[in-house]
């Protein structure tokens, strides 16, 4: 995520005003709602460059109103990297557009602040609400999947359809697949091209020179003709409930076997042809070396040149590179000197009781401070409304009332102005309160036994208590999430290399 500064630069960020007619007769204009996010954004130093004011949007028009677009087209080209707002029912109208709010903010590096529930996504603990939004859209997946789950092998024992095109060459008819007699040759063609020519590709070329399309007009693919190839309803055979998707991307896999369903079809090619045609495919993806996926390395994501490049490991290479600039550094040795780092980022238990105690300090004079001031305000609104009862009540000449109510005015407008500062500093000390507790937490112990980590352990611990990591030619600076100033002595390190 985007924590704070990048190379140097302070955080853009926009503030998001929608407020409920409830929160306004409490007294919460969207005035009030924008100082406070303002003076949040200033306590962490950054750049507020846009308000989207949604203030008289109803719950459910909030995504396709012209401000949220401007929002969501503001973060995906990277003009904002922060969206402030008061809490997270006056973001999304229900836990479904959050998840998709959540996703897209994920998917485009940017950080969501909750003031209310003090969720702050560029500090170690706010990320963890992104894994939490992540687990709830999985959860919402799953309970959707098996409810459709629970009647697809029903459907298809009875060769009802399921939803989805036919396989090529057949259509739907009264809830039954027949041969669809404009199709069926075509596939049949693919069977007997690939027996004559053995090579899919060539296959593919074949069938666009001679002028043949897919069913939605695209030219054949090399993809698209082993698909066919492997379709068994051709010899006859109908598969169903044999896959399910994984979400995002339309990505799917292959059920267990014992659950596939096959129905019977009129069959467009011979048993022996279609078996001919995979036995060759078979045969031919044994002579396939796989392609290894590309590994995830530790510092990905963190790690970038001081001319503000991001630096990655090429392949073939052992050392992350800057492309710009060529600057290296060996991967071994990065993790080596982040490991020595380790040492001197636990902290005594006296310096960190000491440092809670006196947060827990502040935000206690904090609140009573703020609860003063609310009390305060509500004395003056009543004041001020009785000295207007009093004259229309002709009580009280316009003169007295100017003089009485001309001051409990100004100081009630001096209360307004300071109650959404003091807020915003409270917010401020329970986001870097919680972020630190995050940090303390995965601090003990990580140097010692960091070598008898997984990959995956060290991974998390990366993304939980580093900020960036910046190298130039003749050394490397790395940035570590902290305590603030008594005990930010790992905040920064920076070693010579060569």
């Amino acid at each position: 995520m985007n924590n704070g500064k990048s190379n140097g630069q302070a955080k853009n960020v926009g503030i998001w005003i929608r407020v409920s007619t409830e929160d306004q007769a409490k007294g919460e204009s969207p005035e009030h709602h924008e100082k406070r996010a303002r003076y949040y954004a200033d306590s962490k130093g950054w750049n507020v460059l846009e308000v989207y004011h949604l203030e008289a949007v109803s719950g459910k028009s909030v995504k396709e109103h012209p401000e949220a677009q401007r929002m969501l087209s503001d973060i995906k080209s990277g003009h904002v990297t922060g969206l402030i707002f008061s809490k997270l029912a006056r973001l999304a109208r229900n836990t479904k557009e959050l998840l998709e709010f959540a996703d897209f903010f994920r998917d485009h590096d940017a950080d969501l602040i909750s003031l209310q529930e003090s969720i702050d996504t560029s500090s170690p603990s706010g990320r963890f609400f992104y894994t939490m939004i992540a687990a709830m859209a999985q959860w919402e997946r799953e309970e959707i999947a098996d409810r459709v789950a629970a009647s697809v092998p029903i459907r298809a024992k009875l060769g009802k359809r399921l939803g989805g095109a036919s396989p090529l060459g057949y259509q739907w008819v009264e809830n039954k697949l027949v041969i669809d007699s404009k199709w069926a040759p075509i596939r049949k063609l693919v069977y007997d091209l690939f027996i004559e020519k053995r090579r899919i590709k060539v296959v593919a070329r074949e069938l666009n020179n001679r002028g043949y399309r897919t069913r939605v007009g695209k030219k054949f693919t090399h993809a698209t003709v082993k698909r066919i190839l492997r379709d068994p309803s051709a010899k006859g055979q109908y598969r169903a409930n044999y896959t399910h998707t994984l979400g995002k991307g339309n990505k799917w896999e292959f059920k267990p076997e014992t659950e596939w369903i096959y129905t019977e079809v009129e069959p467009i090619v011979s048993p022996e042809i279609w078996d001919e045609c995979n036995r060759i495919l078979d045969e031919q993806q044994k002579k396939v070396v796989p392609k290894s996926k590309p590994s995830l390395y530790l510092f990905t994501g963190f790690i970038s040149c001081v001319c503000g490049e991001r630096m990655k490991v090429p392949s073939k290479s052992k050392s992350y590179t800057c492309k710009k600039c060529k600057n290296r550094i060996n991967i071994d040795d990065l993790e080596t000197i982040f490991q020595e780092q380790l040492k001197s980022f636990v902290f005594s238990e006296k310096d960190i009781k000491e440092y809670f105690e006196k947060t827990d300090e502040a935000m206690k004079e904090k609140e009573k401070l703020l609860k003063s001031l609310e009390d305060e305000s509500k004395r003056l609104r009543e004041e001020m409304n009785q000295i207007v009862r009093l004259y229309l009540d002709h009580t009280m000449s316009q003169e007295a009332v100017g003089s009485h109510y001309r001051p409990l005015e100004e100081r009630a407008k001096s209360i307004a102005d300071e109650i959404p500062k003091i807020q915003a500093e409270i917010d401020f000390i329970k986001i870097e309160k919680i972020s630190r507790d995050e940090v303390v937490y995965e601090a003990k112990d990580l140097q010692s036994h960091w070598k008898d980590m997984t990959f995956n352990e060290k991974r998390i611990i990366v993304e939980t208590i580093t900020e960036k990591i910046i190298v130039s030619s003749d050394e490397v600076s790395i940035h570590l999430s902290t305590l603030p100033q008594a005990l930010n002595s790992a905040s920064l390190v920076t070693y010579p290399l060569g």
